[in-house]
């Protein structure tokens, strides 16, 4: 083992050994993650149901949520739909991943659990789960997960399921790119190359474009604004959307196209939902190094130090948003 995997193992051992024991009671386990997934939230939830399937064939194990927009199905499977009949008796385990707080959760009946267990590397308001292994200086929950079975003695870790992990880790981590990859990152990832998975098939599967994508990046890149301190940004209407023919969820997905730019410091998606439940602009926000979560915090969201996410209840709340993220950048 990696000695690395084997340090990160030890500090999270009697949390480990908890989870572990409840697995090994219940026969009937869920799998959860936050809503709109990302890579990492649904690379985190598939591989530890890969894990737990190939380990405990005898086990009835699911996973719910929303689908999401483009990585289904082309690279997770469409989540399943349980009726309430299968929570009558609370006789199972919730297993929550890659999120901290009850609203964010895709599917609220996790709390139909005799026992809930939770992986995550983000802050929370209020802890959900009586055994947490949190580390809020993780890459990904994809890391920690994935962690935790390869430390698990005597299982097996699937090309499969070292494919799902694979993908939360480069999705979360920025490629590799961001400052909350650490040593540990590196030894999962290199240890789940070694179960025998092709990173080249799942690259090509992450970032596979389109001719259609393309011309949305042609919109973006020339409807892009800078501040005077390099905060980049660009705006997607509802009704651009519907001229583009996308969604606002895949309204972040070329946020990065403007990482690598001399003179920009941070950069931002700005994306108009008109759902009903909560209208709003949200805003994915990421940074070369300040840290931007107190400003994604003071605008509705949260998240890490280079990549968070923040939401303006209008449009009018666009110019005093940008000033906060621009002021991090008047020194440089």
């Amino acid at each position: 083992m990696n000695p690395e995997i084997k340090k990160y193992g030890e500090q999270f051992k009697t949390q480990y050994a908890k989870i572990r024991a409840a697995i090994k009671h219940y026969d009937k386990i869920v799998v959860y993650r936050h809503i709109k997934p990302d890579f990492d939230a649904m690379g985190t939830q598939m591989g530890l149901v890969t894990f737990l399937k190939d380990n405990f064939p005898n086990k009835e194990i699911h996973f719910v949520g929303d689908n999401h927009v483009s990585f289904t199905p082309r690279l997770f499977p469409e989540t399943e739909r349980l009726n309430d009949e299968f929570y009558k008796g609370k006789n199972c385990l919730s297993i929550i991943c890659d999120v901290g707080d009850h609203e964010r959760i895709a599917d609220p009946r996790y709390v139909n659990a005799r026992a809930i267990v939770k992986f995550d590397h983000h802050p929370f308001k209020s802890e959900i789960a009586k055994v947490s292994v949190l580390d809020l200086e993780a890459a990904s929950a994809a890391e920690i997960v994935a962690d935790f079975c390869l430390n698990w003695k005597g299982m097996k870790m699937s090309p499969e399921a070292a494919s799902y992990f694979y993908t939360g880790i480069v999705g979360d981590s920025g490629r590799f790119l961001y400052s909350s990859t650490s040593p540990h990152t590196f030894a999962v990832a290199e240890t789940l190359i070694g179960c025998g998975i092709s990173i080249t098939s799942i690259y090509q599967k992450m970032y596979e474009k389109t001719i259609h994508s393309l011309e949305i990046q042609a919109y973006v890149l020339t409807h892009f604004h800078v501040s005077p301190h390099g905060v980049s940004y660009y705006l997607l209407p509802t009704e651009v959307q519907n001229e583009l023919g996308i969604t606002s969820e895949q309204g972040k997905e070329n946020v990065n196209m403007f990482s690598n730019i001399a003179g920009i410091n941070a950069w931002c998606s700005i994306t108009q939902d008109d759902s009903p439940k909560e209208p709003c602009w949200r805003i994915s926000i990421r940074s070369k190094g300040k840290d931007i979560s107190g400003v994604a915090n003071k605008w509705g969201g949260g998240g890490h130090k280079q990549a968070s996410g923040a939401k303006i209840d209008t449009i009018d709340q666009l110019d005093a948003f940008i000033k906060d993220l621009d002021d991090l950048f008047v020194e440089q």
